[in-house]
């Protein structure tokens, strides 16, 4: 691919925007200047300076983000910032995606791609992706509490019972929630059915993917080929 269109497809401005950054003598290609818009590459594992900002390309961008409290997941929030703030402005400019959505007071991993066909496998419901979730309650937690989230507690509007795939005591007034469903809310309804509250929530794992704990609320990074076959079911 030329070197414009590179530039492009990691969103850094329309072709012509990108081939001028180019001609002025902007752009270093693997530590080397490169004036030529036209020069041809291959894109992933390309690593770019664009007006001195450092960059590694990629046909399709895959992050994990530590998402910190009070974020909304869209990208017209209503109440609070957009998680998408805090990304840098070529990926929102390539109009990357969360997979899933995590509320606004709850934190932790937050995957985020412009790969259609991934984020449909992470969130299709037949595929019961594990999801493990940090809870914080209002009260302390009991066991007969947790047994009723493993053997399934009834939520409003929903047909049947819905059970945890996994569900342990972390803490006087912690748990750990393991869930394959995606329902609205579905931990902080899942306690308060189970006769105790959500204080504070956090998303520890998905899909056997930890959470960075290096990655500081915030900051995002990009995933590695094995995180990726982790995801996918290939490692």
């Amino acid at each position: 691919m030329t070197l414009e269109r590179i530039l492009q497809s990691q969103g850094f401005g329309t072709r012509r925007y990108c081939g001028d950054l180019i001609a002025a003598g902007l752009v270093e290609v693997n530590g080397e200047l490169c004036e030529d818009p036209r020069a041809q590459f291959e894109v992933d594992g390309l690593r770019l300076t664009v007006d001195g900002e450092e960059w590694l390309a990629c046909t399709k961008a895959y992050l994990m983000l530590n998402k910190p409290a009070g974020y909304e997941c869209s990208q017209r929030p209503r109440h609070h910032p957009s998680v998408y703030n805090l990304l840098p402005v070529p990926l929102r400019q390539r109009e990357v995606q969360a997979v899933g959505r995590l509320d606004h007071d709850t934190t932790g991993l937050l995957l985020l791609t412009d790969d259609g066909q991934f984020i449909h496998a992470q969130t299709s419901p037949k595929r019961k992706v594990p999801k493990v979730y940090e809870v914080t309650t209002a009260e302390p937690v009991t066991p007969a509490q947790t047994g009723a989230l493993r053997s399934g507690v009834q939520l409003l509007d929903e047909p049947a019972p819905i059970a945890a795939e996994a569900c342990e005591i972390t803490g006087e007034r912690s748990l750990r929630l393991t869930l394959v469903q995606g329902k609205y809310h579905q931990v902080k309804r899942m306690v308060a059915a189970a006769g105790n509250h959500v204080d504070a929530l956090h998303r520890s794992a998905i899909g056997g993917l930890q959470l960075d704990p290096a990655l500081a609320e915030g900051e995002w990074r990009w995933l590695t080929a094995q995180e990726l076959a982790v995801l996918s079911g290939k490692a």
